[in-house]
């Protein structure tokens, strides 16, 4: 349990600047509703009018041809999947449990049987304290839908022809495509870690639609995806300091029917400039060198863990 004391005490820190800047919560996100379980309802509903995500998107993308072009939204700032949002109920933050937890009505995901199983095991696992992640605890990417859960700094970057939504953690970037391009030809697809996303606007909610994924865990001790996952998001600025994402995703695998999410990103405040978003490599720090241990557990490379109080005289 020490070793995973460590392993979060590492990524409380490795972002100082957000942790100083953040306004407590009655700040952040004063305002705010909730939202309802009906609300939820009807929103996890909608998908499951069409034989697919993509389907779906399609049927978005159709109706809003027909309405007339709007300016595109000002995302401008910095931003961060922090503890305030939807999902902190839950305790989902750098993990991806609300994929797999009631919605706010009490309606649980429908899920296979391989889903429940590794969901068993990873409780099992983790009342133990064996929490290795091969991806997180080796520096590597999480991926996607889990990018939507990761905490610290985030920016997004909007243009006519792309919008490129950034994370600090890992430095993963992801280009979603609103040039009228549909996604890469299947000769040409292999799975990503971030997948292939392609959008369009409908006046300032930008829809995305995601393929192409790496089979990977959605969280540490949770479930993998397989290269079929697919997602469906649908992203708003719904006040100045707040973004909200309509989140449905499916994978066969996992799921016997899409599931629904709702998450929201506040807005960090930054009145004096002062804060920027640097590159992040946590193998540049020594105390991230981990590896697994035989049991699962995680161990860290080049220091060993004693009792100071038994090894030093008292002062």
């Amino acid at each position: 349990m020490i070793r995973q004391s460590l392993v979060l005490a590492c990524l409380a820190v490795a972002s100082p600047l957000l942790m100083a800047q953040t306004a407590p919560p009655s700040a952040q996100k004063a305002g705010v509703p909730a939202q309802s379980p009906a609300e939820w309802q009807s929103k996890h509903d909608m998908a499951l009018k069409y034989r697919s995500l993509e389907d779906f998107y399609n049927a978005l993308k159709k109706e809003a041809a027909s309405k007339p072009k709007a300016p595109l939204p000002d995302w401008s700032g910095i931003w961060t999947a922090d503890t305030l949002d939807t999902f902190a109920p839950k305790g989902c933050l750098g993990g991806s449990q609300c994929y797999f937890t009631p919605g706010p009505g009490g309606v649980a995901p429908k899920l296979t049987p391989v889903a429940i199983a590794e969901l068993k095991e990873g409780a099992e696992r983790s009342a133990k304290g064996l929490i290795y992640d091969e991806n997180l605890s080796n520096c590597g990417p999480a991926g996607h839908p889990r990018w939507l859960t990761e905490p610290f700094m985030r920016e997004q970057i909007v243009t006519p022809s792309q919008t490129y939504v950034l994370t600090e953690q890992m430095n993963e970037i992801r280009r979603i495509y609103t040039d009228g391009r549909s996604h890469t030809p299947e000769a040409d697809r292999y799975p990503l870690p971030l997948g292939d996303s392609i959008g369009f606007w409908d006046g300032q909610k930008l829809a995305v639609h995601t393929n192409q994924l790496q089979e990977r865990s959605m969280g540490r001790n949770l479930p993998r995806q397989s290269d079929q996952m697919q997602t469906l998001e649908i992203w708003e600025k719904t006040d100045p300091n707040t973004i909200t994402i309509d989140v449905w995703l499916f994978d066969p695998r996992l799921y016997t029917e899409p599931w629904y999410v709702r998450r929201q990103y506040a807005r960090v405040p930054d009145s004096d400039k002062s804060l920027r978003i640097r590159y992040w490599d946590c193998s540049e720090n020594p105390n991230n060198n981990v590896s697994e241990t035989q049991d699962g557990n995680t161990n860290f490379k080049g220091f060993t863990f004693s009792d100071k109080s038994k090894s030093q005289p008292n002062r």
